[in-house]
């Protein structure tokens, strides 16, 4: 099983204390720790992801639940309408983040803020985030990984100027968190709130043939 190299500081603080219990015979207290490290391994997980070969196709960040479909005036980044779409990861769901498109990495900018839980509206905005811009065959894309009330901690691994495949692995977000993204207003969305999606494998919006 493939894992986020994020995770090994996680995994080796937890399973190293497991390991010196057992040692001594502190045998509850090493189970505790094994199972708490067992859960870092689960969580750091990264599969492997198929993504479709498919044109003018957007393709699911993150994985976890749609929250968030609606067309919005996106003022911080792109300044213009936009078509959004939010997906809420649980502590449960692969954290790691996947490119919705093909593109340059034009611009990526921290800011911090809040730590509001992630599935409320203004956590977008409030809370501290990553905004990754795309320069695309579409237009500028916007993708926001936001830290939520576990999570806070995001990592975007891409700097200005490199090149992303749709599907292509690029950040993670520690523990539970959200991921938006804003597309062209002439997207066609696919998904719903309450939708079930994956990172890199599911699409969730179309531009019908619209690429410039």
């Amino acid at each position: 099983m493939k894992i986020a190299h994020e995770g090994y500081p996680f995994i080796l603080i937890t399973a190293g204390p497991a390991l010196l219990m057992f040692v001594f015979g502190w045998y509850y207290a090493g189970i505790l720790c094994a199972l708490l490290s067992a859960f870092m391994l689960y969580f750091f997980r990264d599969p492997e992801r198929i993504t479709p070969g498919l044109k003018d196709v957007f393709i699911a960040p993150a994985d976890g639940k749609v929250i968030v479909v609606r067309d919005i005036f996106e003022g911080t980044q792109l300044n213009s309408d936009t078509r959004q779409v939010s997906i809420f990861m649980s502590p449960l769901n692969v954290h790691v983040n996947r490119a919705p498109c093909g593109g340059t990495v034009k611009k990526v900018e921290h800011k911090r803020g809040s730590f509001l839980a992630a599935y409320k509206d203004e956590a977008s905005v409030r809370n501290e985030h990553i905004d990754m811009v795309l320069d695309t065959a579409y237009g500028d894309v916007l993708v926001r990984q936001v830290a939520g009330f576990v999570a806070r901690r995001a990592v975007c691994r891409k700097a200005e100027g490199e090149l992303l495949a749709a599907g292509e692995r690029y950040g993670m977000i520690k523990f539970s968190s959200r991921v938006d993204i804003y597309m062209p207003k002439e997207t066609s969305v696919t998904v719903g709130i309450g939708d079930v999606v994956k990172a890199g494998e599911t699409v969730i919006g179309t531009l019908g043939g619209k690429a410039k």
